[in-house]
């Protein structure tokens, strides 16, 4: 178990505060603002606490509204809408400042046998085994890798990714709107399912939103892009360990209006299809300063 690793796993056991209220903190680290996989995972935490322990997740969708402050904790309130004879349905709002920065509305269902079927792993990705780890690549690259995304990767994180294309970070050349990344934690996972979840849910928001910016020929980087979460869904699939490589395959259909589209698969080594993401953000270009 890596220090970051088991910082996550500290994070996401919420304070209970009082029926319906829970308090998350953020880690002791020098962002500007709160990861948005963090009040993901924490805001299905706590609505997984008011839900009894036979029902799961299977989907969620979020509202970043926002930024957080990684300085103060997170309140996060939650509303038990309804408790149903197979479904359950949870709303969370997460403040800080006395402000609303994230709602969450979560469905819960216990574990039933039906009709099964899943899409195919994409075939022709080079296994993970055979790839450059991020910290390699910035030996590899050096100075071609630019300054923002050479801090992040120089971070000790408890998500470790191997990324299968590697043009978007070192050219501006215009690409296909989609990527593979093979991406898994850098420790074990308790074997709960409301712990698996959480943080399934925590890795799903990294690197989704930077595809909305490969046919530009930019990254999510750039000084001139001001890039932010606007809303985040999830499907629960299927349960598997976490801290096996997984396939996050990528694409962007549509980017327009100063926002970004992007869908993503996430996949077990063995082909399992084990969550479906979307995800909208701001891809806003700055203006220039004026004269």
């Amino acid at each position: 178990m890596t220090a970051a690793m088991d910082e996550l796993l500290g994070i996401l056991d919420l304070e209970q505060l009082e029926h319906n209220l829970y308090r998350g903190r953020s880690p002791k680290l020098d962002w500007q603002r709160i990861f948005g996989g963090q009040t993901i995972a924490q805001a299905l935490v706590a609505a997984q606490r008011t839900v009894e322990p036979e029902r799961h997740v299977h989907s969620l969708h979020g509202y970043f509204m926002r930024p957080g402050d990684t300085k103060v904790p997170i309140i996060y309130e939650v509303d038990r809408i309804r408790d149903g004879g197979s479904f359950t349905t949870r709303r969370v709002v997460a403040i800080q400042h006395g402000h609303a920065i994230f709602s969450l509305e979560a469905s819960f269902q216990q574990d039933e046998v039906g009709l099964e079927h899943q899409v195919p792993m994409p075939q022709d990705v080079p296994a993970p085994d055979t790839l450059l780890s991020q910290r390699e690549l910035i030996g590899k690259f050096g100075e071609a890798v630019p300054d923002g995304i050479r801090r992040y990767w120089e971070r000790d994180r408890p998500i470790e990714m191997k990324p299968v294309m590697l043009e978007h970070y070192t050219s501006r050349e215009k690409l296909e709107p989609k990527q593979n990344i093979w991406i898994r934690t850098t420790g074990p996972v308790p074997a709960d399912r409301a712990t698996q979840a959480a943080v399934l849910a925590y890795l799903s928001d990294m690197t989704l939103l930077d595809t909305s910016t490969f046919a530009h020929g930019r990254a999510i980087f750039d000084s001139d892009i001001q890039a932010a979460s606007l809303d985040h869904a999830m499907w629960f699939h299927r349960s598997h360990p976490l801290d096996d490589w997984m396939l996050y395959t990528q694409d962007s259909p549509s980017t327009q209006g100063s926002r970004g589209f992007t869908r993503g698969s996430l996949f077990a080594r063995d082909g399992t299809l084990i969550a479906s993401v979307a995800q909208e953000g701001l891809i806003r270009l700055k203006r220039p300063p004026a004269e």
